[in-house]
């Protein structure tokens, strides 16, 4: 099954934006999903087996390195791309 997830993610601190190119930087390595990024979110796509796994190391990892991070995520059961 294909989705589509948009994530924002909030590090409530004022050294915000390493830790949000960070976790863009690791989606990045993986070439099994697509990711695309704006100023307000990044978007995924892929298939949902392959995703899930990704997001759960790599939103762990960040919540590791900083507790005080908060992430919206939203999960779309389609690519939306192609609606």
């Amino acid at each position: 099954m294909k989705v589509s997830i948009e994530i924002s993610m909030y590090p409530l601190h004022q050294n915000y934006i390493a830790p949000i190119k960070a976790f863009i930087e690791k989606l990045n390595d993986y070439p099994t999903i697509e990711v695309s990024t704006n100023h307000m979110s990044t978007h995924i796509y892929g298939d949902y087996n392959t995703i899930m796994p990704i997001l759960q190391k790599e939103m762990k990892e960040s919540f590791l390195k900083d507790e005080n991070t908060v992430m919206v995520v939203k999960f779309i059961g389609r690519d939306v791309r192609k609606m």
